[in-house]
């Protein structure tokens, strides 16, 4: 039997589906927001691409193998993709010029504060030295750990799923490793709390 495609659904798409059951609450940012991340970034962010909000859903008969990565965070520790097997988790790519990540920071917080125990959290920095991370973080009381990404590694062996320079985009794992879902640009709380809600049970 051939394997199915992904599931990929605009806003549009996805509201039009959402009387058929309370676990489909998908949405996605606007034209507008994606124009005021551009602006935000000119000048010091060439190559941004402004991600569309679409989620990728991948059914859990069709996600293949589990992803292969290993990078350092920025306090020092390596991680692995093995090493997050076992429980769901959640990597969100991110810099801090970045408008749709500021603007999404605090729903990270609160949907960790939520899921913290059932999902492993992290944040992959793709263009920040340390002190750049470290003080956004601060200033968005980020509770989980990033990987510091400047060479790509992490995003090499994710980039499959995740285009290059398209930040933010959020990715979530299942138990075993593999990619459960996709979120290109600013998440939607709504949207990731029913993903997380999905693998978390």
């Amino acid at each position: 039997m051939p394997s199915l495609p992904p599931r990929r659904l605009t806003r549009q798409q996805f509201l039009g589906l959402t009387a058929l059951g309370p676990l489909l609450a998908l949405t996605a940012c606007t034209a507008q927001e994606e124009n005021l991340a551009a602006q935000a970034n000119q000048g010091d962010s060439k190559g941004y691409i402004a991600g569309d909000g679409s989620v990728t859903e991948y059914p859990a008969d069709q996600r293949g193998e589990p992803v292969e990565f290993e990078g350092q965070l920025f306090d020092g520790k390596t991680v692995s993709a093995q090493d997050l097997r076992g429980k769901p988790a959640l990597l969100n790519f991110w810099y801090a010029g970045c408008a749709p990540c500021r603007a999404e920071a605090p729903d990270l917080n609160a949907l960790h504060q939520s899921f913290g125990t059932q999902v492993a959290f992290y944040g992959v920095n793709v263009r920040d030295e340390e002190a750049t991370a470290q003080a956004f973080e601060k200033r968005f009381e980020v509770p989980y750990p990033s990987f510091k990404d400047l060479g790509g590694q992490v995003l090499l062996g994710l980039s499959r799923y995740v285009p290059a320079q398209a930040v933010p985009t959020t990715l979530l794992l299942d138990s075993q490793g593999r990619v459960a879902a996709r979120i290109l640009g600013r998440i939607d709380p709504s949207i990731l709390r029913t993903l997380l809600q999905e693998e978390a049970a």
